[in-house]
């Protein structure tokens, strides 16, 4: 059944396509064609209408979806493949900048209304997925290529269907679903940035990074395993020696044991991946290649299967230039890493589905992402040991090969029984089930890893300039840490499946629709961090230590008697860890419009969530040091449970104030926002932005948030719209980073339950069509969205010393704009955009002490997408991004304490598709 406020909508729907399709000189297939075209075809009741081949305005594509955001009772903003397409952003993480309220973090993160990425929440096709980044247990939306996604759907207010766990809103990544024609699409396209000028940093790989994937060169060896396993983790020389001794080994005295241990131990050593040398390289162009083809088949007239298939790959190099400073000694302790890295992305998609009727519909979901970075730095820097007036500095070398995967598989199911259900039945079985009772149901199981093999630092001494710091010459350190070999693995797996089920009623003057649900997830973690030294403690003539990094670290060094190489596992090596979280929900939901005027939609949600973290020792192999910990009081500490109901409430009155169609929405709803698995142990992880140490906390626990919207909305017939939202969010127990006691050069960030936080802003979006302003202006809109907010935070008694017991909530900006000026041709073979994007200064990390608060200061973006279409299948784009060529920076008591350029990017690309 209809709902009845959709059909006051269609004249305003009606009207919008009119425009759109007369200001771009649009065609449409004749009443004949399409009724011969329906005569060939055999119809399946879903489609009600036969489609229309509409060709191109990038304005009319922008109101596509304004039909659902009216239709929600709860603040949603939507985005669709065609907006995404046309705008050219490859990821969705770039999309979704285009939504007011919205800004995008390390080019991956989303912050939705000024809160940090933990305040957003991320599902795709509805269910949740796990995420392979190794420091956030938040989705990195970078990974999901914008060729997958059907619409973004960013839900800013809380609805009781949706998770508990919802701060700022959630982000639904919506893939596409099979075509009902025959489509096929193949895409290339190359680019360049700025910042990579050909020559980059590079060394010795495996034969198969070029596809992200290491073909086992730099994975720990057979050798090395079954060493640990032999010597209980324990790889030192006394250790071997006690192993040798214990295996039944005779020496003649003690020293010779402790010989056959240092060989053996040097033995070992030899099995790393020592092929480390750094040296420049020239790199390619980006490559960019996308296909996909899909199609239905239709079996008498109720039957419907169909399929779409798609692939993508993408390779690209860049380089940068990062520069950190000591704000109370910005010319003296400086650190300056020169980075290069080529990356890969390599997707694959598949889509089933079958349709009975209009009653039935099964689909099937299957999506495999990879995203590999081979990272290749050098770092020279001063501290409080060395300064740059001393003439002599550090220098670190540093090659990380990140490979994250995530496989997902889902399937979901819509069922109704209405009259053709009804008659496949014997007579009257089902004649009891109301025909407009729908059940939807869906299972999603997904898996993301993260594989870091043979990640390798090396640290050196170097000479350098007193004045200008520049390096003379550089020795690899000998000393304890030399070289540091570090494996990393994770792997998060999450099951997640739920039902719902709808009963709309209509009455002579209202509308009804109930609804009820259940979902279960389970997910689970496991990160084993294997960390091992070589360490280099005497050389009997330090000549080769200038040399290459793979003839510092060969075979002969490593074995001549004159050197003392010490190979060991790192007795700091305690990151590892083991969690999961189980969460039964189970919801209901009433919605009720009263004459096409007034609708109030009411729900609880009641959730069961339970969560437990531990340490996890893979190498422990005695009750003294076990793999996990006995201790009663650390297993009882390691578990938390939490059991609440969360209601919400939304009132909305429709009607035709100043516009054709008016809506004036107020929302209100309690929510929780829940620390990531990682933050509950008290591991050590650095932060890959500014390779600060992050450190979790045992003791923190959810936030709870009291949530309120006031959100009106105009819309006119001939397009144009205007949206004005006021917010306000009240937390208790907000989680937060701190400053916490280290060096004078390192920087530590602590998480802690702070005492209170909240947030109050207003946004206002809108689209303006400037054909008022006449002649060839017709041709050009304006779309945009400004959001302006205020946030505070009270630090409490958690906290270490903070320097300022009132502040703004971390990551919260004052402003964020999103503009967008769109131009498309009367011919409609031509069209373009440019985009600015912009936010406020927000605080990056609270001082402690009396120290300052450092803050990451605003990023204009300015984008510019220009598309032609030669013919009705074939597209020609051509992208630049960052034209105002900005650099990420964040300030300290007014020092730029961190900046680094991420240059101008320029890209070109060909499409055929039909």
């Amino acid at each position: 059944m209809v709902k009845i406020e959709k059909f006051q909508r269609a004249p305003l729907v009606l009207a919008i396509t009119a425009v759109s399709a007369f200001a771009s000189g649009v065609y449409a297939q004749d009443a004949e064609q399409i009724g011969e075209a329906a005569e060939v075809k055999p119809q399946v009741a879903a489609p009600q209408i036969e489609e229309m081949m509409v060709q191109g305005r990038l304005q009319s594509s922008a109101e596509t979806l304004i039909n659902e955001r009216l239709d929600d009772e709860v603040v949603m903003d939507v985005l669709g493949a065609e907006m995404i397409g046309r705008i050219g952003d490859s990821t969705v993480a770039a999309a979704l900048k285009r939504v007011s309220g919205l800004t995008l973090v390390n080019d991956k993160f989303v912050y939705v209304r000024g809160l940090g990425e933990r305040y957003s929440s991320t599902t795709l096709n509805g269910a949740t997925v796990p995420s392979p980044d190794l420091t956030r247990n938040v989705l990195p939306l970078d990974l999901f290529p914008t060729s997958v996604v059907e619409s973004l759907a960013v839900q800013k207010s809380y609805s009781a269907d949706q998770s508990a766990s919802f701060g700022g809103g959630n982000v639904d990544i919506r893939t596409k679903g099979i075509p009902e024609d025959l489509t096929f699409s193949f895409e290339v396209g190359t680019g360049m940035n700025t910042e990579t000028d050909g020559d980059v940093l590079s060394y010795a790989g495996g034969d198969d990074d070029a596809f992200g994937a290491d073909d086992g060169t730099r994975a720990l060896s057979s050798n090395l395993e079954a060493a640990m396993q032999r010597f209980k983790g324990d790889l030192s020389v006394a250790g071997i020696r006690d192993t040798l001794i214990a295996e039944g080994n005779e020496y003649a005295n003690a020293q010779e044991a402790y010989s056959a241990a240092q060989a053996l131990n040097r033995e070992l050593a030899l099995n790393l991946n020592r092929d480390i040398a750094v040296a420049e390289d020239s790199s390619a162009p980006d490559s960019d290649v996308k296909a996909s083809v899909g199609n239905s088949f239709y079996f008498g007239d109720q039957w419907e299967l169909g399929f779409l298939a798609g692939a993508s790959y993408k390779s690209k190099w860049r380089e940068t230039e990062r520069t950190q400073r000591n704000h109370a000694f910005p010319e003296e302790r400086i650190n300056t890493r020169n980075r290069s890295t080529y990356s890969v992305d390599l997707n694959g998609s598949l889509n089933l589905g079958l349709r009975y009727a209009d009653e039935h519909e099964l689909e099937t979901t299957s999506l495999f992402l990879r995203n590999t970075d081979d990272e290749t730095s050098i770092s020279d820097y001063f501290n409080e040991n060395r300064q740059v007036s001393d003439g002599r500095g550090f220098r670190s070398y540093e090659l990380k090969y990140e490979e994250r995967e995530m496989v997902v598989n889902q399937v979901k199911g819509s069922h109704r029984v209405g009259a053709e259900t009804k008659a496949l039945m014997p007579a009257g079985m089902l004649n009891w089930v109301p025909d407009e009772l729908s059940v939807d149901w869906f299972y999603s199981d997904a898996t993301a890893t993260t594989d870091i093999p043979n990640q390798v630092g090396v640290s050196a001494n170097t000479e350098t300039d007193p004045v200008t710091g520049e390096v003379i010459s550089s020795d690899v350190r000998v000393a304890a840490r030399s070289a540091d070999f570090r494996f990393t693995e994770l792997e998060d797996q999450v099951t997640n499946y739920g039902w719902t089920a709808t009963l709309p009623l209509e009455f002579s003057s209202s509308y009804l629709e109930l609804s009820a649900g259940f979902a279960r997830t389970e997910k689970g973690r496991t990160y084993k961090q294997t960390e091992l030294l070589l360490d280099i403690l005497e050389v009997g003539d330090n000549a080769f230590l200038n040399g290459p990094l793979d003839q510092v670290f060969s075979d002969e060094n490593i074995t001549d008697a004159d050197n003392n190489f010490v190979f060991d596992r790192s007795p700091g090596n305690k990151q590892s860890y083991i969690a999961a979280t189980l969460t039964d929900a189970a919801f209901g939901k009433a919605d009720w419009t009263l004459n096409d005027t007034w609708r109030v939609s009411a729900g609880a949600r009641w959730e069961d969530y339970s969560q437990v973290a531990l340490k996890w020792n893979p190498y422990g192999y005695t009750v003294e040091d076990p793999q996990i910990t006995s201790d009663l009081d650390e297993l009882n500490s390691a578990v938390y449970s939490q059991e609440d109901v969360y209601p919400s409430l939304s009132l909305t009155y429709m009607g035709s104030l100043w516009a054709d169609t008016f809506q004036l929405r107020l929302g209100a709803s309690k929510t929780a926002v829940r620390p990531d698995l990682r933050e509950i142990t008290d591991s050590l992880y650095i932060d890959p932005i500014t390779d600060e140490r992050v450190r979790g906390n045992p003791n923190v626990r959810p936030s709870e948030i009291s949530n309120y919207d006031l959100r009106g909305e105009w819309f006119f017939d001939n397009g144009d719209n205007l949206t004005v939202s006021l917010f306000y969010k009240d937390i208790t127990d907000p989680i937060e980073f701190f400053e916490a006691p280290i060096s004078d050069t390192d920087r530590l960030r602590e998480l802690v339950n702070a005492e209170s936080g909240e947030i109050t802003g207003i946004e206002l979006e809108g689209m303006k069509d400037l054909g008022f302003l006449g002649g060839f202006m017709e041709s050009f809109f304006l779309q945009g969205n400004v959001t302006i907010q205020e946030s505070e935070l009270v630090a409490g008694a958690d906290a270490d010393a903070p320097t300022n017991q009132v502040r703004t909530l971390a990551g919260a900006s004052e402003y964020v704009v999103n503009t967008l000026f769109g131009f498309d041709s009367p011919d409609g073979d031509h069209s373009a955009t440019i985009g600015y994007n912009v936010f406020g200064e927000r605080l990056y990390l609270a001082g402690r002490n009396g120290a300052p608060d450092s803050f990451e200061q605003p990023f204009h973006s300015l984008d510019l997408t220009y598309s032609w279409y030669p013919t009705d299948e074939v597209t020609v784009k051509v992208k630049m991004q960052n034209l105002l060529d900005d650099a990420i920076e964040i300030e300290r008591a007014g020092v730029i304490v961190f900046e680094e350029k991420p240059g101008q990017s320029f890209s070109l690309s060909a499409q055929y598709q039909f």
